[in-house]
């Protein structure tokens, strides 16, 4: 076990960087804004934090963010820089929360810096035998969908705001019986009044269970139980109740330590959805990179985790995306405690050619909203077509070619790659 955290971090300063780094390192450890008799050289000795690097890189004539200070008599230049620091892991412990309060904390407030970003974090041991990490994973969520050799593909239960409960009985039903792989709830509907969660999962999973029946195949549904603490374990147990396999938790509506207690609870997969993730990254010189927003995620206990899909309606780039999918799939501590990547946005029968040959995996979960209503064949055309779009990247064939023999595909092609 190493006895230290460590942050890498973007930032901005019109002072120097070393200057700028020697404040962080106070700030965020023994000093502050002005000398005190208790910060002795023994208590720094053992509690302050340590610069490890400075990587110098351009300077910019303008501040990225307002209300910096500029040093008396210069010019005003602001210097950028990558750093790496150390925390002492005696000042923290293995907490999450108080992991925060130390590499962010009032690290963002900072007159001295125009710009800061956390790029990444390095956490010892000890973290992962405090959290639990994800029970089920990509080998476990395989296992209870009974899916392998292509991604778990799925839908999402539009319109975003959800249906009335026996609307949404029809929609599950014709879904579930065509053997589709998942199922989930919008991250905006919860619990609404209009169609209490209680009944919805009542309803659906009568669904699933009888298609199953029939089938032989359990569709996993996940059902948004994000909510404050208790009420949110009181939808679990409902989800349990009723023969479920899976939630769906907004990450950063609950927190990191809403997401840990979950998952001490939950006996199901947990899907995390990372809506508001733009809040917190859109900006590039604020906020916090999702190499180091992935890892807490997966040690709080996610099984699956959204990484936005390629060609998106969103403002993410397909090499922030590929890039999100590849750390999501790099383990952290040990081989099982990566995440199912889950792509969304965009997504329909003719994405599979290109995310295959970018992300050079099949260990996804490929979700499609309109990619699967949107089929004129109905909601299990839908899902074959996109079955049939993958089967044709991994064999790599055309899917033009492809979709002369396949009626669901070539729908698809008509309707939907136009």
């Amino acid at each position: 076990m190493t006895d230290q955290v460590i942050a890498t971090y973007w930032i901005e300063t019109a002072f120097s960087l070393e200057k700028a780094c020697e404040i962080i390192v106070s700030e965020q450890s023994t000093g502050t804004f002005m000398a005190l008799p208790n910060e002795t050289e023994s208590l720094k000795e053992r509690h302050r934090a340590r610069i490890i690097s400075i990587e110098p890189l351009e300077s910019s004539p303008f501040p990225a963010l307002p209300g910096a200070k500029v040093p008396a008599g210069t010019k005003g230049l602001y210097h950028r820089g990558i750093v790496r620091i150390a925390f002492p892991y005696d000042n923290i412990g293995p907490s999450i929360p108080n992991v925060m309060a130390t590499v962010a904390g009032n690290l963002y407030e900072l007159e001295e810096l125009s710009g800061i970003r956390l790029l990444d974090l390095e956490l010892p041991s000890s973290f992962r035998e405090r959290y639990e990490g994800p029970k089920f994973g990509i080998e476990g969520t395989r296992k209870l969908i009974g899916v392998y050799g292509r991604p778990i593909i799925g839908t999402i239960i539009k319109p975003n705001i959800g249906l009335p409960t026996e609307q949404l009985r029809g929609i599950v039903r014709e879904l579930a019986s065509s053997g589709i792989d998942f199922i989930k709830d919008d991250e905006v509907h919860g619990n609404p009044p209009y169609a209490p969660l209680e009944e919805r999962i009542k309803v659906a999973m009568d669904e699933i269970e009888r298609a199953a029946d029939r089938t032989g195949k359990k569709t996993m549904y996940a059902f948004n139980i994000t909510d404050d603490i208790d009420p949110m374990l009181r939808h679990l147990e409902t989800v349990v109740r009723h023969g479920g396999n899976c939630v769906m938790v907004s990450i950063n509506s609950v927190g990191f330590a809403g997401v840990a207690h979950l998952r001490k609870h939950a006996p199901v997969c947990i899907h995390g959805h990372r809506n508001q993730w733009g809040m917190m990254s859109r900006y590039p010189y604020l906020g916090m990179s999702f190499s180091a927003y992935q890892k807490l995620c997966r040690l709080s206990g996610v099984d699956h985790l959204h990484v936005n899909g390629l060609n998106n309606k969103f403002y993410e780039d397909n090499a922030s995306v590929i890039q999100g999918v590849q750390q999501c799939l790099t383990p952290m501590f040990e081989p099982n405690d990566t995440a199912l990547p889950v792509l969304s946005s965009k997504q329909w029968a003719g994405s599979a050619h290109e995310t295959y040959r970018e992300m050079k995996t099949v260990d996804l979960m490929n979700i499609a909203g309109g990619g699967i209503h949107g089929h004129p064949g109905g909601f299990g055309a839908g899902f074959r077509s996109f079955v049939q779009g993958w089967e044709a990247a991994l064999a790599g064939i055309p899917l033009e070619q492809y979709a002369k023999t396949r009626l669901e595909l070539r729908q698809a092609l008509d309707t939907l790659g136009s």
